[in-house]
């Protein structure tokens, strides 16, 4: 995966998407899989407004799927 200028792309990465139409979008990387550089990945826009959290109060997304139950059971016929 290679941006426009043929810097390697990863994930992660703080990019600029300068459209053909439109305003320009400043975010992050994500999503994007090895191997394609045609619409492939996602842009998560950032802004000077976004949160800042204390990261000692944040858990990644995967440790809190896998703490999740594997079915949710059905209480709708209580």
């Amino acid at each position: 995966m290679h941006y426009k200028n043929g810097r390697e792309a990863k994930n992660g990465d703080k990019v600029v998407l300068i459209p053909s139409y439109g305003a320009p979008i400043v975010g992050i990387l994500y999503d994007a899989t090895a191997g394609n550089d045609y619409c492939n990945g996602r842009i998560a826009p950032v802004s000077p407004s976004d949160p800042m959290p204390n990261l000692k109060e944040c858990l990644h997304l995967e440790d809190v799927l896998k703490a999740l139950p594997s079915e949710v059971p059905d209480t709708s016929k209580s």
